[in-house]
């Protein structure tokens, strides 16, 4: 077997690709797990030099459904509409540029379900999980979401730069104060409310 044919038995069997004729990788899109299932692909950029560029998988997402105990709510941007809305900007470390977000605080969205906007002693060992529709999920404590306590602002989007969200939507949770959006969910689709044991 010749080293040319070899090496490209290799990099195939290991799904990164093929030599090309003259010697170049010629790579084929990767997923790569990252922010909320986004998905960074290599590809050879014109010249073979190899260039970044992100995929994002289609995730059909529904309404958003919170639950805490044994009472639930559905949101979609429809009924989140007639509700007040914050706005905020944000830096996007990924993206590599300011967005800005309007949407509802996430606690107002709580409050109705009976979690508590000013907790005190043990309600603080209430948590959240929150889901997007890939199946990312992250955590927040109670503490972090609510203005009682905390500074930072936790945002149920359905809108980014003055348009609806359309890659990440149509529901996305951002926060404000955090130096990488790791939290952030885009096609934001599930959130319950736990209790820390």
């Amino acid at each position: 077997m010749r080293m040319g044919t070899w090496m490209t038995a290799v990099l195939i069997g290991l799904g990164l690709g093929a030599i090309g004729a003259q010697g170049k990788i010629q790579a084929q899109s990767q997923t790569v797990s990252g922010e909320n299932g986004a998905a960074a692909g290599g590809q050879v950029a014109p010249g073979g030099e190899m260039g970044m560029k992100m995929a994002r998988p289609a995730f059909p997402a529904g309404p958003l459904k919170i639950t805490f105990e044994d009472k639930s709510a559905e949101w979609t941007p429809a009924t989140l509409a007639a509700l007040p809305h914050k706005t905020i900007t944000v830096y996007n470390e990924h993206a590599k540029t300011n967005q800005t977000y309007s949407g509802v605080l996430l606690i107002d969205l709580l409050k109705p379900l009976g979690v508590p906007d000013k907790p005190h002693g043990k309600e603080f060992r209430l948590y959240l999980v929150a889901e997007g529709s890939d199946g990312y999920q992250v955590v927040y404590s109670l503490g972090e979401i609510t203005p009682d306590v905390h500074d930072g602002t936790v945002l149920v989007a359905d809108a980014m730069d003055g348009k609806s969200i359309a890659d990440d939507g149509p529901l996305k949770l951002v926060a404000t104060g955090e130096t990488r959006p790791a939290r952030w969910v885009r096609n934001l689709v599930a959130i319950r409310v736990r209790t820390a044991e």
